[in-house]
């Protein structure tokens, strides 16, 4: 009887054991990192709400927070997000570019910026 309730204790600690401890892969194993270059990204940043509707077209949304400003443009490629920020009380332009497939999925930026002047929006 003493063993079987070592062994049941046993069985228990480490199923238990087994729940608290540390995973051993990294949150979002399988996702792909992608690598933040400005390379392929000449044509946008640094570009105003206008020279980025000559590009791509009119924007699928348009959300303002105080002085910033996102503009969205999608496409059945990718959605990309465009970050607007005033420099010294200037005109807002884009500083920062996020990227993803229509699924939520990891795409390259350049890749995407190439897929939406393509899509027929922009001149």
């Amino acid at each position: 009887m003493k063993r079987l309730a070592i062994a049941m204790a046993m069985l228990i600690g480490s199923t238990l054991a087994g729940c608290a401890a540390p995973s051993a892969t990294a949150p979002g194993v399988g996702r792909a990192s992608v690598a933040y270059s400005t390379v392929g990204l000449e044509r946008v940043l640094g570009q105003n709400a206008g020279g980025l509707v000559a590009l791509f077209g009119q924007p699928d949304a348009d959300v303002r927070e105080q002085t910033a400003r996102k503009l969205q443009f999608q496409g059945p490629i990718c959605v990309l997000d465009a970050y607007l920020y005033p420099k010294g009380g200037r005109e807002p332009v884009v500083t920062y570019l996020d990227a993803r497939e229509p699924d939520g999925s990891t795409i390259d930026r350049a890749s995407c910026v190439a897929a939406l002047v393509r899509r027929g929006g922009g001149r």
